[in-house]
């Protein structure tokens, strides 16, 4: 903390010292892991001739003359390339351009491998989106695959989407001994505004618009290659890298055609050789404040709900043990500063506008809401954070101070006039288990709904019921929709964006309506409460599975309450219902393994392992939860 900063907030203080202590043990043996890395597999030390031969044989003679000496760093490019996430199509020619940026260097980059990059938009309520949160654990493997090879000196992850920079991330941090980088691609120019956008879903949910209609108004949202721009998991995840330090500051929300961009890459690898130089480490950026720190950022901003569980698991990789508790005392303190839809009718176009991370975290930081004591890839800290790219005269990226003033208030607040006192992220907890709610774009008067409930075990149920008129006969009782069946164990928790324009509408019509659901709703979650990610899910033991029809379901945001109003002898009572039989089919089967080991979402739905110490005191991670064990952390 320099004079000019304020003390640390007390409840950013007491989470972070708690999740400290908590992470006493599994910290420890996370960078016992990492210090043993680093003492007998150093990269490139231990392998022989015929290993290095096989690392450089196509690469070009001047490239083989500067490995073969051992003497500079060779990166490790991890790419999540493909033509198919307009997020991700113009990560093709950034491999090329990092190698001629590390020649400058007097070094080296290879592609160390490709990892898997589906997207959530073309598989959203189909049974693809079934592999689509088990796809951040595969995203880990193959990033731990990809370095396993051991011929690398610093990480460079190429990965913008979803479930794809915390895989990469998680992946990374086995490698906690190398420093590392991600560079992304920029979201792509406006196009048709959000709020028109959703306005034709919810005409096409009620028979007012057709197919083609429907189709256009997607198209015109999105159109070019860039990233989405609604204020979604894609755009949270740079959020996330930007405040955890290991993006360069102001580089997310830069478009892909905007000539800084190549500078930025150029930038980024000069910034990591100098810290594989300095035997900086990934390690040593990713810590319990680094991780309250990307908390803090994605609270004050509205982010994606879908990082209540990705940050557990990235805090898991790193030894670190985070609840949702945490989150929820985090958010009564941090206030909401952007209004990015579906918070707000802009753009991640607008929030960059307004002035972006630089002015963000400038306002943060004025308030005493971040911890100083991280590290950053820039190498100064958290000042580095306040810093804005420009392009100079001989076309290379430098950092000026960001703005001190907001260019649109209405998007993006200062600290003395936020959007809310609070970050809109809480935790319900109650005789159905524990649930998160983002209420950032839920208005007061509903945030709180008792009414009957109607069970669902699939999307199109619900659908089906709204055709028929089913749920909209009784509009003074309300509706609380319960969707089941739908967690990380049951078939790998897919989001549940059908629900939206249905449950909308209904709302609209002057009901009192909620969503529960083991499932997910990602960072599309809008105007209608929902409690999503419950745990223990209904395949699990959760009481979930005892409700029927008519029971009454009480969800209050204010209170953070989610209960059913039945004794706890008549839910014991009940017996389960059985899950929905679902076909195997479109590669669904290859993930039994996953379900099967998976944790709650309480614990951040991960099925790899975990660092634990054991009883001999071994440095190895634990193995994954059993079924039995994955009951919600207090």
């Amino acid at each position: 903390m320099t004079a000019n900063t304020p003390p640390l907030n007390p409840t950013v203080a007491e989470v972070t010292e708690r999740i400290r202590r908590r992470s006493r043990d599994s910290r420890a043996a996370y960078l016992r892991l990492v210090q043993q890395t680093r003492d007998q597999d150093p990269p490139k030390r231990r392998l022989s001739c015929g290993n290095l031969a096989h690392g450089y044989a196509a690469c070009t003679p001047a490239d083989k003359q500067t490995l073969s000496q051992l003497k500079s760093a060779n990166l490790g490019i991890i790419t999540a390339y493909n033509d198919m996430l307009s997020a991700h199509q113009p990560l093709a020619d950034y491999p090329a351009l990092i190698k001629s940026a590390a020649r400058a260097h007097g070094c080296t980059a290879q592609v160390a491998g490709g990892v898997p990059a589906m997207c959530d938009g073309v598989t959203q309520g189909q049974p693809g989106m079934e592999l689509s949160l088990f796809s951040r654990d595969i995203v880990a493997l193959a990033t731990a695959v990809g370095l396993s090879h051991n011929l690398f000196d610093g990480i460079l992850c190429l990965g913008v989407c979803d479930k794809i920079v915390p895989g990469m991330l998680i992946g990374a941090l086995q490698f906690g001994h190398l420093p590392a980088a991600f560079i992304p691609a920029g979201p792509m120019p406006s196009g048709l505004p959000n709020k028109e956008k959703a306005a034709v879903r919810q005409k096409y949910a009620a028979g007012q618009a057709s197919k083609g209609e429907l189709l256009a108004a997607e198209s015109a949202s999105y159109h070019s290659p860039g990233t989405c721009t609604f204020y979604g998991t894609a755009n949270t995840n740079q959020v996330m890298v930007e405040m955890l330090g290991l993006q360069l500051p102001g580089s997310s929300f830069i478009n892909p055609e905007n000539p800084l961009r190549p500078a930025l890459i150029r930038a980024t690898v000069a910034r990591l050789i100098d810290a594989a130089s300095q035997s900086h480490s990934l390690a040593d950026m990713i810590t319990e404040s680094a991780i309250v720190n990307a908390l803090v950022g994605i609270l004050a901003t509205g982010g994606s709900t879908n990082h209540s569980l990705h940050l557990l698991a990235i805090a898991a990789a790193a030894g670190i043990e985070l609840h949702w508790q945490d989150l929820d005392a985090l958010s009564r303190a941090v206030p909401l500063l952007a209004r990015v839809y579906p918070n707000g009718e802009a753009d991640v176009n607008a929030f960059q506008q307004a002035g972006g991370m630089a002015f963000l975290v400038r306002e943060l930081r004025s308030a005493g809401l971040l911890n100083e004591d991280v590290k950053t890839l820039m190498g100064a800290g958290l000042a580095d954070l306040e810093l804005a790219p420009e392009l100079n005269a001989d076309g290379e990226a430098t950092w000026h101070p960001g703005p001190t003033q907001s260019n649109h208030p209405d998007v993006l607040a200062p600290i003395s006039h936020p959007f809310d006192h609070e970050g809109g992220l809480r935790l319900l907890t109650g005789n159905l288990g524990q649930a998160v709610i983002k209420v950032s774009a839920v208005k007061p008067e509903h945030r709180r709904v008792r009414a009957p409930c109607r069970i669902f075990c699939e999307q199109d149920e619900l659908k089906a019921a709204f055709d028929a008129g089913d749920l909209d006969r009784d509009l003074d009782r309300g509706l609380v929709a319960v969707v089941r069946f739908q967690g990380p164990a049951a078939n790998g928790m897919p989001e549940l964006h059908k629900l939206t324009p249905y449950l909308g509408l209904l709302q609209d019509r002057g009901q009192q309506v909620a969503l529960v659901t083991d499932g997910r709703m990602s960072g599309a979650s809008g105007k209608v409460p929902a409690a999503i990610h419950l745990s223990p899910e209904a395949l699990d033991g959760g009481n979930l599975a005892r409700l029927r029809d008519g029971d009454i379901i009480r969800l209050d945001a204010i209170k953070g309450e989610l209960q059913v109003e039945l004794s706890a002898d008549e839910l014991a009572a009940r017996s389960p219902a059985p899950p929905p039989d679902r076909p195997q089919t479109l590669g669904r089967n290859l993930f039994t393994p996953m379900r099967q080991n998976v944790s709650q979402a309480a614990t951040g739905a991960l099925s790899l392992p975990r660092f634990t110490p054991s009883d001999k005191g071994s440095n190895q991670p634990s193995t994954p939860l059993t079924r039995g064990e994955r009951g919600v952390s207090s």
